[in-house]
């Protein structure tokens, strides 16, 4: 479980349980902040009401959603 420093402070919805970002643009913001940390490329993925990051880390796939103001790998739904 990875949970990234920085603070999103951007709208936010739950879906399923899962805190996500509420806007496309948001959340292709934060991909590209998370692109250039893991040096890997990273998109936007709806879910349900919300916008997920998807990526991968050494070779698994990853979703981030939002947990606490802070990005956390989540469960795909």
């Amino acid at each position: 479980m990875s949970i990234f420093s920085a603070s999103v402070f951007d709208a936010t919805v739950v879906y399923n349980g899962q805190e996500l970002f509420k806007g496309r643009g948001a959340a292709e913001g934060w991909a590209a902040k998370v692109a250039k940390e893991i040096e890997a490329p990273v998109t936007v993925e709806k879910i349900g009401t919300g916008w997920a990051l998807r990526g991968q880390v050494d070779g698994v796939d990853v979703t981030w959603g939002i947990y606490g103001q802070r990005l956390k790998r989540i469960e795909a739904a």
